[in-house]
C-alpha cells in the first residue's frame, strides 16, 4: 500500500523541518515548498492526500494558491494563519480551505489534526453503512457521496458533504457547533468555531437558505421533510 502523502507549504525552513520530522516519524511521505508557484507545481506533481498551506507566501500568497487548487482538486487543505489574520481565516475558508490552524502551533497538534482529517476521509470513502437519506427536496447518497436538490445534482466539497450528512442524519435535532466539529472534522473542540459557520454558509449558497436553520446560541438543525 502506498504511503499517505502530505505537502507542507511555508516560507520558514525551521517550521518545515520540524513538521517534516514529526510527520515522517508517523510514517507519512512528505514534500515541501516555500513559495506559491512551487506549491502549485508540487500539488500537481506530488498529488498529496492533504496539504498544509501557509497564508503568507512569496511569489503567490496562500489564498491565491488555494483559489488555483480548488479549480483542480478537492484535496483537504489546512490553512496556517497568524493570530492577527482573523479576516484572512474567514476568506481562506470561503475560498476553499477545510480547516485552519493558528501560528504558533504545536507540531503534535498539527499531527493530530492531520490524523483526524485523514481518518475521516478514509471512513467517508469506505462507509460500511451506506444508505440514501431521502427528504422532500434533498436526497443524500452516503455511499456514492452524491446530493440531489429536487432531482438536480449538487456539487459539494468533502467537508460540505459530511457536514450536510451529519445534520441530515440528526434530522429535526439541534447539533451544536462543538458537536459538529467533533463529528465532521474529527477532533476535540479547539475554539475554531467559525469554521463550522463558514461551511454551513457554503451549503446554504448551494441548496438554499431554508434547509439548515440556525438556532441562536446553540447550533444548527436540518429541516427538510422526511419522505415516508
Amino acid at each position: 500500500m502506498s504511503s499517505t502523502k502530505i505537502l507542507l507549504v511555508d516560507d520558514e525552513q525551521s517550521i518545515l523541518n520540524l513538521a517534516t520530522a514529526y510527520l515522517q516519524k508517523e510514517g507519512y511521505e512528505t514534500h515541501t515548498a516555500m513559495d506559491g508557484p512551487s506549491a502549485l507545481k508540487a500539488a500537481r506533481v506530488f498529488k498529496p492526500n492533504l496539504i498544509v498551506l501557509d497564508l503568507m507566501l512569496p511569489g503567490m500568497d496562500g489564498l491565491e494558491v488555494l483559489s488555483h487548487l480548488r479549480r483542480e482538486s478537492d484535496v483537504y487543505v489546512i490553512l496556517l494563519t497568524a493570530k492577527s489574520e482573523e479576516a484572512d481565516k474567514v476568506i481562506g475558508l470561503s475560498v476553499g480551505a477545510d480547516d485552519y490552524l493558528t501560528k504558533p502551533f504545536s507540531p503534535r497538534e498539527l499531527v493530530a489534526r492531520i490524523k483526524a482529517a485523514l481518518r475521516r476521509l478514509r471512513t467517508g470513502a469506505t462507509s460500511p453503512s451506506a444508505e440514501v437519506l431521502a427528504f422532500q427536496h434533498i436526497r443524500i447518497d452516503t455511499g456514492s457521496r452524491q446530493v440531489w436538490l429536487d432531482d438536480k445534482p449538487v456539487e459539494l466539497t468533502t467537508i460540505e458533504f459530511d457536514l450536510l450528512k451529519t445534520l441530515a442524519e440528526h434530522h429535526g435535532k439541534v447539533l451544536s457547533r462543538e458537536q459538529l466539529l467533533e463529528r465532521v472534522w474529527g477532533y476535540d473542540y479547539y475554539g475554531e468555531i467559525r469554521v463550522v459557520d463558514v461551511h454551513v454558509g457554503h451549503i446554504r449558497q448551494k441548496l438554499g437558505e431554508s434547509f439548515i436553520a440556525t438556532v441562536r446560541g446553540v447550533g444548527y438543525r436540518f429541516e427538510d421533510e422526511v419522505v415516508a
